[in-house]
This record gives structure tokens, sequence and C-alpha cells, in this order.
């Protein structure tokens, strides 16, 4: 049975989404019940599939037993296997989270999320673009799902402006596909890897083109300035859950531009346009952070810096930057995730535009003495927690010690100096203390207003919500304290994905 564990994450998410669908809405235990052991049973599996990468370059999985590449095939390596681990991770926090409530607030939530699983599973472990395709479609028409649920006029309208823009990335795959595979004549990664560099110059320019398409796509996908925009509105509006899960969505493009660029070009050709285009983005997240008025906006903004971060790290580094930013990208997802669960317990104890309100009074000198209702029974210290998950979730997403996310930012600082000392990664580094400037900013005048405000009102909190929060935080300080032993890991996937010859030898056996 070991053999089958690469496909496992794609079946079992579809398997347990198809169960869920026979299951009667009125029966919300039940639907629970079977949507938390499914994902348990794939964060089992993910941890094995880690365990497993570690001890061998890749595993290859032929569905039906074809040969590459007139097969579909599933590829594990360190670096799919991680990403696996930790979309499983986030899904079991959003789906624990969402038993107080939101899994209640309309049909099918438990089936929408594993269906997500399934496309993210299978972005991340397909070897063939077509089928990246596919998977692409499949998690973002559930998202499509997850970003309107819950109903309202403000989610409705940002929902909208990520669907229309997603299908406008996805017309651009799809064209990106059939001209790749018009001058190639075959889908499969390795072995575009294999005839792009045969072509004559006049088809190679033309695959060329093709491959930039499908990078546009990416880029859509992973918020790159300036084609970004839509992003933080719509992660704002999504519910708690499934921004969290949300979170993950801009690492699948990111994932996509690493894995096909290190394959056909092995991180030459476009590298200054992932460069700059990842620090524009950085620092178009620095200045939204800057100006966000809510914490939802203050979260999407998060999330766009850690994509320009990630962007200009893998345009500009080789192995070593791409392992700090790999680790980067871990620490940062999980960061960004418990902080958008915690936004909607924090929201609790606050009016609706709480924020804009602030900021106006602060500008002209107003004061409220209105007193606000209680509402609710407050939970003893869940003030005290709140306010501890707040700092914890701003010192990840800022960077400062104790935890990971400095780890993470420094490692990647020192590995762009030491292997490429120019211009361009010393702008980098600069922007990446700028952002944690302007987190550290961002946050402190959030927490000020939240915090400190003369009267505020204890938010009702359940122990289901604030454990998964907890546990989010737990294991960016699990990662903290493993550091070494995980950049290791993600060393070794960062050195294999810029040496791909042993990854195109596993799959099509040239």
């Amino acid at each position: 049975m070991i053999e089958h564990l690469v496909v496992a994450p794609i079946v079992l998410p579809l398997a347990v989404a198809a169960a869920l669908l026979l299951v009667d809405e009125r029966h919300h235990a039940a639907k629970a019940s079977l949507s938390l052991a499914g994902v348990l049973a794939l964060l089992g599996i993910a941890a094995l599939l880690v365990a497993r990468a570690d001890l061998a370059t890749t595993h290859v999985y032929r569905l039906g037993s074809w040969p590459a590449p007139f097969g579909i095939v599933l590829v594990a390596d360190r670096l799919s296997a991680a990403m696996v681990l930790l979309a499983a991770t986030l899904a079991a926090a959003a789906l624990w989270f969402s038993l107080a409530r939101w899994h209640r607030a309309g049909p099918h939530f438990h089936t929408f999320v594993h269906f997500l699983l399934a496309g993210l599973n299978g972005a991340f472990l397909t070897g063939d673009v077509f089928n990246l395709f596919v998977f692409f479609e499949l998690l973002l028409a559930a998202s499509y799902a997850l970003a309107l649920y819950g109903g309202g006029a403000q989610r409705v309208r940002a929902s909208l402006h990520y669907i229309v823009v997603n299908l406008a990335a996805s017309l651009l795959f799809l064209i990106g596909v059939s001209l790749v595979y018009g001058v190639a004549g075959t889908l499969n990664m390795a072995d575009i890897a294999v005839r792009v560099a045969a072509l004559a110059p006049a088809d190679r320019v033309l695959a060329e083109i093709g491959i930039g398409v499908l990078a546009v796509a990416f880029f859509i996908k992973a918020g790159m300035w300036p084609l970004g925009f839509w992003l933080a509105p719509a992660y704002a509006a999504a519910s708690a859950p499934a921004a969290a899960i949300f979170s993950i969505l801009t690492k699948v493009g990111i994932y996509a531009v690493l894995r096909l660029w290190l394959l056909v070009f092995g991180g030459t050709s476009g590298a200054e346009l992932l460069a700059f285009g990842g620090m524009a983005t950085l620092l178009y997240g620095v200045m939204g952070m800057l100006a966000s008025q809510s914490l939802g906006v203050l979260a999407g903004y998060g999330l766009l810096v850690s994509s320009g971060t990630l962007l200009a790290a893998i345009g500009l580094g080789a192995a070593g930057s791409t392992a700090a930013g790999l680790y980067y990208l871990g620490v940062s997802t999980l960061g960004v995730a418990a902080f958008f669960l915690l936004i909607e317990l924090v929201e609790r104890a606050r009016e609706a535009g709480a924020d804009m309100l602030a900021v106006t009074a602060e500008a002209f000198g107003l004061r409220s003495d209105e007193k606000e209702e209680e509402l609710g029974y407050a939970i003893p210290a869940a003030m005290a927690f709140l306010g501890l998950a707040f700092l914890g979730c701003g010192l990840v997403i800022a960077g400062l010690p104790p935890l990971g996310g400095f780890v993470a930012k420094f490692a990647l600082m020192h590995a762009l100096v030491r292997e490429e000392a120019s211009i361009p990664a010393w702008s980098v580094v600069a922007l990446l203390l700028a952002s944690g400037l302007a987190a550290t900013i961002a946050f402190g005048r959030a927490g000020v207003r939240i915090f400190w405000a003369s009267e505020r009102v204890p938010p009702t909190v359940r122990l289901m919500e604030i454990a998964p929060i907890a546990a989010l935080l737990a294991l960016s300080v699990v990662l903290t304290v493993l550091a070494g032993p995980v950049l290791d890991y993600l060393g070794a996937g960062a050195r294999a994905l810029h040496a791909p010859a042993a990854y195109i030898e596993e799959v099509v056996g040239r």
C-alpha cells in the first residue's frame, strides 16, 4: 500500500467530499465528524509523505501504469510533500474553528473545503501542466463557493472581483498550455524541459511566449504587483475559516513558478522579472499595511508581503535563498492563517467599522462618550488570550524575535547577501527590514485601539475557537525550535529544484 501514498492526498479528500454530499445538511454533527476524520487522516498521510520524501529524491506514481509522457504522473518530492502537509494543517485548523458556528452558516461547507484540498494537493503533486490546470480549476471552483459562503453585500462584491480576476487568469493559463503543447508536443513538465532545450530558435521563442503566458496566470494567482489588487479586499471579506485556508492559495502560484521556472529554464531566463516583480509586490504590501484601516485588509497585505518576499528570493538567489524562502513560506502562512482566525474573535468586541471610525476620530480629535452594550458572557481571561495571540501573530508576520518569522527573515537575508552581493540583493534586504517596521507599526496601532481602549466589550469565545489559533502559533514556535532540521530538509529540496536532472530522470528516464 505504501506505493499508493502519493495519490492518497488527492483521492481521500475527493472521497470524503463525495460522502459528505450524501449526508443530510441537518445532520451537522455527522458531517463535522466525517470531515474532521478525513482531514486528520490527510494530516497523517502528509506526514508520512514528508518522512518518505526525506529518504529519497522523488517518488513517481504513474496512473494506470502508463509511462511518461503518455500517461498521467504524480511526483512527490520534498517540496510537494511539505506543501501538502501545510495545506492539511491549515484545513484542520480552519475546520476545527468552523465548528463553533461557521459550518452551519450555509450548505456544504465541509464539502467545499475537501474539494479545495483535493485541488491543492493535486496541484502540488502533479507532474504535468494540463493536470495542473485541472487541479487549479478544482481548487478555484471550491474557493469561489467558500469566498461567497455566508452571504452579505460586501462579501458578494469582493468575491465577484475575485472570481472575475481568477477566471481571466484561468483563460491565460489555458492559452499558455495550448501554446506550449503546440510547440513541444507534450505537457509533462519533465518532458517539456527536455524538448524545449532541443527546439529550434524560432520554435523556442514560441515556447517561451507560451510559458510567459503561463507565468502571467501564475503571477495573478500569487498576487504579484500590479496583478494582486484584488487579493486583500477579497480575503478580508471572506469568512474567517475560509480566509485561513486561502492563506495558502497565493503559494500555489509561487509553487508553480518555482517548479516550472527552475525545471525548464534552470533559474536563469526571467530572473530579473521575478526579482523586480517581487520587490514591487513587497513594496506594495508594505504601503498597504501602513494604510490599512481594518484587520482583515492588514492580513491580506501581509500575504502580499509574503508573496513579494518569496518571488524576490526566488529570482535573486540560488539554493540557499530558496531554502530560506521556503521556510519563510511555511512560517508566514501559518502566522497569517492564525491572524485571519483571530480577527473574528477580536472583532466581536467591536462595532462594525470600528477601525475606520477610530482613524477618523484620531484625525479630527473626536471622542465618543457612548457606552457599548455587553455581548453575551465573557470567558475569563479571554481578552488576555486574544492579546497574547495578537502579539504572537504580529511577531510572526513582522519577522521579530523570538518566533519563526525572525529566523526565516534572518536566514533569507543572510543567504541573499552571501550568494549575490548586488544592489538588487541589498534592496531586498532593505525592503525586508522595511516590511518588518511597517508590520510593527500597523500591528502596534491596531493593538492600541483594540486592547488599550478605555472601553471595550469582552467577547464570547469558545475553546474550539481558541484551540486552532493556539495550535498554529505553537507550530510557529516548533518551527523556531527545529529551525536547523527544517532548513536542512528544505535545503535538500531546494538543491534538487536547482539541479533538476534527477527529477527528469525519475519521471521520463532521460
